[in-house]
């Protein structure tokens, strides 16, 4: 009899312990982000390029750039229009310069600088939304032309925007 009072107390107790489980409910993923279980699906629009220099791929590049992300880390449905998340953005920059000066005066590093405004909305939660600028760069040798290491270069640094935003977005950093 007191071998059956335990089991049933033990099975009483795990429900308990399930349910509150499944009360509670965040969805937390591997990448860290930290999306409601309301929040199902994001719009992230095309970033149009109003760079002084305009590199005619990079505005396709960071809107893949931006989806790939969202899609491969999150468990979101990506969407055409009325997303619970909606990211949109300009590209504002686009830039090389030297940024390493030599005892002759020449550069020994020039740098590729992309700056993007992102403005991001969460429709479930109005006070996570935000406008931000972010902006990064990549150094590269002045012995390489820039037309050369470019391709590279966007990669990298559309990456590390990309991640900038996901982290300020879905992990609240």
């Amino acid at each position: 009899m007191r071998k059956l009072a335990n089991i049933s107390r033990f099975v009483f107790l795990t429900i308990l312990f399930t349910a509150f489980l499944n009360g509670c409910k965040v969805n937390y993923s591997f990448t860290g982000a930290s999306i409601p279980p309301e929040v199902k699906t994001i719009d992230i629009k095309y970033f149009k390029n109003n760079a002084t220099l305009v590199e005619p791929t990079l505005s396709q590049r960071l809107t893949d750039a931006f989806r790939d992300k969202f899609v491969s880390e999150t468990n979101l449905d990506l969407v055409n229009q009325d997303g619970d998340l909606v990211i949109e953005g300009v590209i504002t920059d686009y830039n090389t310069q030297p940024v390493a000066i030599q005892g002759n005066d020449q550069a020994a590093l020039n740098r590729l600088t992309i700056t993007i405004e992102v403005t991001y909305t969460n429709t479930v939660d109005e006070d996570a939304s935000f406008e931000s600028r972010f902006t990064r760069y990549f150094d590269y040798s002045s012995s390489d032309n820039l037309l050369d290491v470019q391709e590279e270069l966007i990669d990298e640094i559309n990456r590390m925007l990309v991640e900038d935003v996901f982290n300020k977005a879905v992990i609240n950093w």
